[in-house]
């Protein structure tokens, strides 16, 4: 079959991890990147061995051999990029976080249902084959009745220009907070009853580090930390009534381990092998775009407005923290 195009928007970090995913993949190729300059493309494009390099991102949305698009740039500008692939009838594959709340996911996605043009969100770790071997186990009663979860995510990155500046949608929660949000409901499902929430925030106003806790109705828990202060374990336990399953890592878990209640290790679990992770979203969408849909299954429009909806309600509880007196 002949190989999916694939052109990147933005010439970043996180871009030349996809270029790197895309050249080791059979069904797709780094096609083409486009940056705001044309020698910043052109040096992206001769290291990372993309085919064409734009500098600009409408030419790229003008080549007629982009079959997608992989927007790569910062929060703040996702919503003006993704209308940009939209309108020109680009299929979009959006990087985390999405947008900087619901209400521009909810004009994104719109726009997408208007023009019946794929969009979706690129939060690597809702496509991972390892993510349904995880929750099977949950579910077939192994460590019994699920009832706590914590997980943790940190890096020393608060120096970064996109976490410190707010004009780029900065702070901990969109960078490393949506993974353990997103963690989370794919362990535990939807239907929380109750969001807790403290921050530490910058100068600049943007937050550095937050715990986040969701509780259910029949009382299940997740107790959820992000950090761009300091390196985390980025451990998850999953714990159980008749005993827990400890995650290496949230962000690319590559092994789970099954304890006991007593506190014996019974099994270990490997991930398959992959390039880097990325490879999973990229088919998946590729999969959706040649059935002619406007979504995938792995990340629906609907579960990116629940995530979205979940970020704003935890700022929302800061503000009404950061607001009290009697503290």
């Amino acid at each position: 079959m002949e190989k999916f195009n694939i052109g990147i928007i933005g010439a970043g970090h996180i871009a030349e991890k996809m270029a790197f995913t895309l050249n080791r993949m059979e069904d797709a190729a780094a096609y083409a990147v486009a940056s705001r300059s044309l020698e910043k493309a052109e040096n992206f494009a001769s290291v990372h061995g993309v085919e064409k390099a734009y500098g600009s991102y409408e030419e790229l949305l003008d080549d007629p051999q982009v079959d997608m698009v992989y927007v790569a740039t910062p929060h703040s500008l996702h919503l003006h990029h993704v209308k940009m692939c939209l309108e020109k009838g680009r299929p979009v594959l959006c990087e985390k976080a999405f947008m900087l709340n619901r209400a521009e996911a909810e004009e994104a996605i719109r726009l997408s249902e208007e023009r019946n043009v794929f969009l979706a969100e690129a939060i690597w770790t809702r496509y991972m084959p390892f993510r349904k071997t995880v929750r099977e186990v949950i579910d077939s009663g192994r460590i019994g009745r699920p009832m706590m979860l914590t997980a943790h995510l940190g890096y020393p990155v608060a120096h970064k220009e996109r976490i410190i500046d707010p004009s780029l949608g900065g702070g901990a929660l969109l960078d490393l907070g949506v993974y353990v949000i997103n963690f989370a409901l794919m362990m535990f499902g939807d239907g929380i009853s109750s969001i807790s929430s403290t921050c530490v925030k910058a100068d600049t106003g943007v937050d550095l580090q937050e715990s986040i806790t969701f509780t259910w109705p029949d009382g299940k828990m997740a107790v959820m930390q992000a950090t761009a202060l300091c390196a985390s374990e980025r451990q998850a336990i999953i714990c159980g009534d008749k005993g827990y399953i400890v995650l290496d890592n949230i962000n690319n878990p590559l092994k789970a381990e099954i304890w006991s209640a007593g506190h014996v290790l019974e099994e270990t679990l490997h991930a398959p092998e992959q390039i880097t992770g990325f490879e999973y979203q990229v088919r998946a969408c590729i999969s959706a775009i040649r059935e002619g849909r406007i979504e995938t299954d792995f990340m629906p429009h609907s579960e990116t407005l629940r995530v979205m909806e979940l970020m704003d309600t935890v700022r929302t509880r800061w503000e009404e923290a950061f607001s009290r007196t009697d503290i």
